[in-house]
């Protein structure tokens, strides 16, 4: 049976050289980097050089960096520090956000009742920039948290016109970079962004480590209170090893950038192509079909197939050894309709199955054909 792993907006294969990386720093460098000998000063060491390889890509300062377990920690920190430090009672969001973003805003809501609008989205799911500049006319204290990417139908956020509308308005900006970070170049000195989340397992890292771009002098808090790591915004040992893997994934991915996003794009043109051809009725959700407007990393299709044999497809699909998924990993166990889909399509389409498959170094031509043909079987 193939075994075909098309979930990379899930999480990323580790390339060899991370988990060699990784291994190194658990035989060698085990020291406490709080420690004030040798051995915590090594640790120390490693961790501020991986700060400074992320600074010096992002066009910042190091110590504007600080790790954590990765995007939903960050986004978590940067939301709820907002709200209870610097005053934030405006959140302007959209409904297609991840829930780390979604979830925290409403709790935000209900335990500090502070406002939260939603910017106007298109059929496609695109965010209509005039309705967020009426939204930033409020006269209380604004943050605007939009993702770059979308995981779900990978729309791409125009985060220079954002940044420009929310400087003109004097309002703070986050946006959750998760799915760009690593598979785009991003100069933050050039683009005025406040607030930023990233996690290493997107771009072929280890899980449970990223960091949180948070620009200096923001007047940020910790949400995990205790030692003074991290600049005294993240409390707790840091994991070396994690930090060093998401280090080394990181120059991977921008040494190897040019030439992997020509790769996977290929792949992602190929396999529109051919379902285009295979399964003339293929529907295509957000921009995922527009190389200018969407991730050359995935695609979501709505397949014309009956709700009775919708219902099994992603098992089907499994049997056949084939990973791919409905949206969002962290809701794979929820029986209801993605929260992104929902927003977008109609009600005669939320009842085909919608489909999320993404792409990486890692996948070849031959597995996508494997796999439409498999998909046209169930047609």
């Amino acid at each position: 049976m193939q075994s075909i792993y098309f979930d990379n907006a899930a999480t990323t294969k580790i390339r060899k050289a991370v988990i060699e990386a990784i291994t190194n720093v658990m035989e060698s460098h085990y020291g406490n980097p709080s420690s004030s000998h040798s051995f915590g000063r090594a640790s120390k060491g490693l961790i501020e050089k991986a700060r400074k390889t992320i600074s010096n890509q992002l066009n910042v300062s190091a110590s504007e960096i600080i790790f954590t377990s990765g995007g939903t920690e960050a986004d978590n920190l940067i939301l709820n520090s907002a709200v209870i430090d610097l005053g934030v009672k405006h959140i302007i969001t959209s409904k297609i956000e991840h829930h780390a973003v979604l979830h925290a805003v409403e709790k935000l809501e209900k335990d500090y009742k502070i406002s939260v609008s939603y910017v106007n989205l298109d059929d496609y799911g695109n965010v209509d920039y005039l309705h967020l500049e009426t939204l930033l006319q409020s006269e209380e204290k604004t943050l605007v948290s939009l993702m770059h990417i979308n995981n779900e139908i990978g729309n791409t956020l125009d985060i220079k016109q954002v940044s420009h509308l929310c400087q003109a308005h004097n309002a703070l900006f986050h946006t959750d970079a998760v799915q760009s970070v690593g598979h785009y170049n991003l100069d933050l000195k050039d683009t005025k962004i406040d607030f930023l989340a990233a996690a290493a397992h997107k771009f072929h890292g280890p899980k449970g480590v990223g960091f949180a771009f948070i620009r200096k002098n923001s007047g940020l808090k910790p949400i995990l209170v205790g030692g003074e790591q991290e600049r005294g915004l993240r409390a707790g040992t840091e994991s070396v090893q994690n930090i060093i893997g998401l280090e080394t994934a990181f120059i991977l991915a921008y040494d190897n950038l040019i030439e992997e996003t020509k790769y996977i794009q290929s792949l992602k043109r190929y396999f529109i192509d051919t379902i285009k051809k295979e399964i003339p009725n293929v529907k295509f959700n957000g921009n995922s079909a527009f190389a200018d407007k969407s991730t050359y990393t995935l695609v979501n299709v709505c397949l014309p197939i009956p709700p009775k044999k919708a219902a099994m497809l992603l098992f089907q699909l499994d049997l056949k050894g084939i990973a791919c998924s409905k949206g969002s990993a962290c809701q794979s166990g929820s029986s209801q309709k993605s929260h992104v889909l929902s927003e977008i399509l109609s009600d005669h389409d939320l009842e085909k199955p919608s489909i999320r498959f993404s792409f990486s170094i890692f996948n070849t031509k031959q597995e996508i054909d494997y796999v439409v043909e498999v998909l046209k079987g169930h047609i």
